[in-house]
């Protein structure tokens, strides 16, 4: 069918409000509860690692379940509406957790409450995205949607990344009051701001869910884990994109994890809210820009195997120059722009190259082991950056916890209150240590990984394609013979 633009509106402004819940999860829900709350940061981070392994495991049992349900809706639009109403809702308790719980029970309460919205995330996330085939032919449209669909993702998320620090501060004043503590104000605007987000969230997928209407029964397919790692064994270059993910993106979500300390406890100064959120500002507009501009300027001048090195040598560039700010008299936030550019702007063009180049190791492993696994594969992209964001969430509690960065020094009930001052030397070195060099480390193993395994340059790809319709020719002329 052909999508209006009702249609096209209405499925954008779902990922627009699913992405916005994620990035509130995925980048403020250790600051909420090891910094706001004090639960133990090393605690913390065993949570949410083995929450966000669980849930990739999870990915594929939720498939099945979709795949094998039938309604009068279809068997997307159900599964869509009860995942968002009980995410938002685990939403909202996740970030409302009661004032009279302390020790073992807030560990026990951020547990349960992060588990269960990874889970229910993953009723809606699956759905979304499955449903696709179902309401589009294939082709040109379904490509467009699918676009469409991952830049208004990247709007939610950019609004959540940009504001919630300074939408917390205002909201919590007003309901705690003016002269209430910078703790107490970002316990309330950390509770009313998530729920704002999540009622958001239900009216934006009920735009979507009246508006899309599934026109076909699609066969979904849905890859288990033990195929997932079959067609990776089998498959060198799919294993080696893989790996290249999981290092990229750990080795940025570290920073992800850590740039709020860095602002509050080393950058410092009384107005570091502003700050962080001009900073969040530039980045996501350099990484939108990165991916709708800089990305098609470099592929007229380069390949994508010389633009991945360009854009991890940029990367590592980024962060060399953010640890060399971060040992002189930064008092202007404007300067940390500079190292900003070259980090946002690499991320955002190497999001498109790793997904390039997986769609591209599906062609080679058809030619090698004469079987076709994009679900398989493309599910385990899925797989391998939700292992990366568990890891880096590990290391940056280790990191939280070993420098002793929490609000346990803030005594007074200041809003104004520089936190930087309270936090020593050492530990400043070791948040600068922590969220430069362990990227570095993890961007130059990527580099010799990719540059020694993967083999799928321009020419062997033409090379393959081919292959492949020499192959594909010759099995129909055997067909027509049999036949």
């Amino acid at each position: 069918m052909k999508l209006g633009l009702t249609e096209k509106v209405s499925y954008g402004l779902g990922a627009v409000g699913k992405d916005m819940v994620y990035m509130l999860s995925a980048s403020y829900v250790l600051y909420y509860f090891q910094n706001v709350l004090g639960v133990n940061a090393i605690a913390m981070g065993i949570i949410l690692m083995a929450a966000r392994v669980f849930d990739a495991f999870n990915d594929p049992i939720m498939g099945v379940i979709v795949a094998k349900t039938k309604t009068r809706w279809g068997k997307f639009r159900p599964w869509l509406m009860i995942g968002t109403v009980t995410n938002a809702i685990i939403l909202f308790l996740m970030f409302a957790c009661p004032p009279s719980l302390d020790g073992k029970g807030l560990v026990a309460y951020a547990a349960v409450t992060y588990i269960l919205w990874g889970v229910t995330y993953t009723m809606m996330d699956i759905p979304y995205w499955s449903m696709i085939p179902a309401f589009t032919d294939s082709g040109k449209d379904r490509e467009n949607l699918t676009t469409l669909a991952r830049s208004c993702a990247g709007v939610g998320s950019a609004l959540v990344t940009i504001f919630t620090v300074a939408l917390v501060s205002k909201i919590g004043k007003l309901i705690a009051g003016s002269n209430a503590s910078a703790k107490a104000v970002e316990i309330a605007g950390f509770k009313w701001f998530a729920l704002i987000i999540a009622i958001l969230f239900i009216v934006f997928i009920i735009i979507t869910c009246v508006n899309i209407k599934e026109q076909a029964t699609v066969d979904m397919e849905s890859p288990s884990v033990g195929q997932m790692f079959k067609a990776l064994i089998t498959n060198d270059q799919a294993m080696t994109i893989v790996l290249a993910i999981v290092l990229i993106n750990t080795s940025i979500y570290i920073t992800s994890n850590l740039v709020i300390y860095f602002f509050k406890y080393d950058f410092g100064g009384a107005g570091w809210k502003g700050s962080f959120t001009y900073f969040n500002m530039f980045g996501g507009a350099i990484q939108i820009l990165s991916m709708m501009i800089f990305y098609p300027l470099l592929r007229k001048f380069a390949s994508n195997i010389k633009v991945f090195y360009i854009c991890l040598a940029s990367a590592i560039i980024g962060y060399g120059v953010l640890l060399a700010i971060a040992f002189i008299n930064m008092s202007n936030v404007f300067i940390l722009f500079i190292p900003g550019f070259f980090i946002f702007a690499a991320n955002g063009v190497l999001q498109v190259l790793t997904t390039v180049f997986l769609a591209n190791t599906v062609d080679y492993g058809d030619l090698k082991n004469s079987r076709r696994d994009e679900s398989v594969i493309f599910s385990m992209q899925t797989f391998v950056v939700k292992l990366a964001s568990g890891i880096a969430a590990l290391v940056a509690s280790i990191c939280l916890q070993v420098n002793n960065l929490s609000d346990d020094t803030e005594g007074a009930a200041d809003l104004l209150h520089d936190f930087s001052a309270d936090v020593s030397a050492a530990a400043k070195l070791g948040l600068r240590m922590t969220m430069t060099i362990i990227p570095i480390i993890g961007l130059f193993i990527a580099i010799i990984v990719f540059k020694k395994k993967f083999i799928l340059t321009e020419d062997k790809m033409n090379e393959i394609t081919e292959q492949l319709k020499v192959r594909d020719a010759s099995s129909a002329k055997l067909n027509e013979v049999s036949e």
